[in-house]
């Protein structure tokens, strides 16, 4: 409180109009587990060259994703981006602005956000999509609710190869919208009977594509299923770079598809932040989230850009608005989009296919490692295999080693033990035959 500039008569003013009666009640919702019982032990002030070398000294104990062997995805991938993203996003008329409200002085940033819809519907195969979400897992969860709305039916399937973390989302913006989640046990060879939890009550089925393990399904069969009962099905891809080598979801039937960006344009960020991508069918575009942008031609005819269907959103209507999102990750869209322009689509291809070749060579020395086995038959750049021992500590003994190995599914799913002796693993084109022959070596000498 020390940091407001405020009287405690003006605090009590707004505590009093508000209806409680301390600060303290504001928090009435956090566990008292969960509350400091102290303020945390730190000096009350230091000079600034001596907190830039203690934070300095706490940094150093990190091992940094470009400095070993790297093998972690799961959701964050690290990829090759180009300098000239960074260096084209950097231009002040991009990085300042924020809301194009006035298309009159903000047709550049408009146009950039209406190529990056056109960009997202053609990688993921749909007919319409917006100008970007918070993130991937957001966007999952605004997929379902999306569902709700279009179905009118409130009881979501979830995939047990859904990302634990976007399943995590989805369950707590549906706990307080009175939304029936059903999850599938978690099942690394993707052999689930989806079918049979689809029911009349069902609005959506949430699919990864690929999965969270890595495997590769064909998601036609899933939708023919959940339309025969009345409900939509939602593809998940956390992957993007992905839907260059595999066919997209809108070929199979896909309703809704939700996305990460992350891995186009978007460095690891230390986790963010990251940037959404929604696409659906054009009949369901009044119930899409989010920013839309149009393009349409002024008074003297020329071509100009505007968001439009601005009453579904918060800013205009808040009553009657599809989502309470009511902004989007504007730059790390236009890094996406600066990206994608970039590789175009033989690009993309290249880059996908260079991908999912590293993993098969990846996969290939890892089955040779006495006691280790991969899972997945079909998979892109990341699968799961299995190893004779605790996941954690196989996966800390190789950072020790100085190789980032994996993702152990123990700290993705710590309730289920059957499956504590399984790592993700992802490799991607930044990964080199060295890296490969590195992680087999410590891997092996590991177990």
């Amino acid at each position: 409180m020390r940091y407001l500039p405020l009287a405690p008569a003006d605090r009590q003013a707004m505590l009093k109009a508000i209806g409680v009666a301390s600060v303290d009640d504001l928090f009435a919702a956090v566990p008292k587990t969960k509350l400091l019982k102290e303020p945390l032990n730190l000096p009350r002030a230091k000079g600034e060259l001596d907190v830039e070398r203690e934070l300095t000294e706490l940094s150093q104990r990190n091992t940094p994703a470009a400095g070993v062997p790297f093998f972690v995805g799961c959701g964050a991938y690290r990829h090759h981006v180009p300098a000239s993203v960074d260096h084209l996003i950097q231009r002040s008329e991009f990085l300042t602005s924020y809301t194009p409200y006035q298309p009159e002085i903000a047709q550049g940033t408009l146009q950039a956000m209406f190529e990056f819809q056109t960009q997202v519907a053609m990688l993921t195969g749909m007919e319409v999509a917006n100008a970007s979400m918070y993130d991937g897992s957001t966007a999952a969860a605004e997929a379902v609710l999306m569902a709700v709305r279009v179905t009118r039916r409130r009881k979501a399937v979830l995939s047990g190869g859904l990302h634990p973390h976007y399943r995590a989302v989805i369950e707590t913006l549906g706990r307080y919208g009175g939304l029936e989640v059903e999850t599938l046990a978690p099942d690394p060879r993707g052999a689930e009977d989806l079918a049979g939890a689809i029911d009349e009550r069902t609005c959506c089925v949430v699919v990864q594509y690929p999965a969270v393990y890595g495997g590769v399904r064909d998601l036609a069969p899933i939708a023919a299923q959940a339309h025969a009962k009345g409900a939509l099905l939602v593809a998940v891809v956390t992957e993007v770079v992905a839907l260059g080598a595999l066919k997209s979801p809108g070929e199979m039937g896909a309703d809704i598809v939700a996305a990460e960006g992350q891995s186009i344009g978007n460095p690891l960020n230390f986790g963010g932040p990251y940037v959404g991508l929604f696409a659906t069918r054009e009949k369901f575009v009044r119930q899409m989230p989010g920013r839309l942008v149009g393009e349409t031609v002024d008074v003297e005819g020329r071509r100009g850009y505007v968001l439009t269907l601005s009453t579904r959103e918060q800013h205009i209507r808040r009553e009657k608005a599809t989502s309470n999102i009511c902004t989007n990750s504007g730059l790390c869209a236009l890094a996406f989009t600066i990206h994608m322009t970039l590789l175009g689509e033989k690009g993309l291809r290249r880059l996908a296919a260079i991908n999912h070749a590293n993993a098969v060579a990846l996969a290939d020395r890892l089955a040779k490692v006495p006691g280790v086995k991969v899972l997945q038959n079909a998979y892109f750049n990341e699968f799961t295999v299995r190893v004779p021992a605790d996941g954690r500590n196989v996966i800390d003994a190789l950072a020790r080693k100085g190789v980032l190995g994996g993702v152990p599914v123990a700290r993705l799913e710590p309730e289920r033990r059957e499956l504590h002796d399984l790592i993700i693993v992802a490799s991607t084109e930044i990964n080199s035959e060295e890296d490969r022959a590195a992680y087999a070596e410590a891997l092996g000498e590991v177990l």
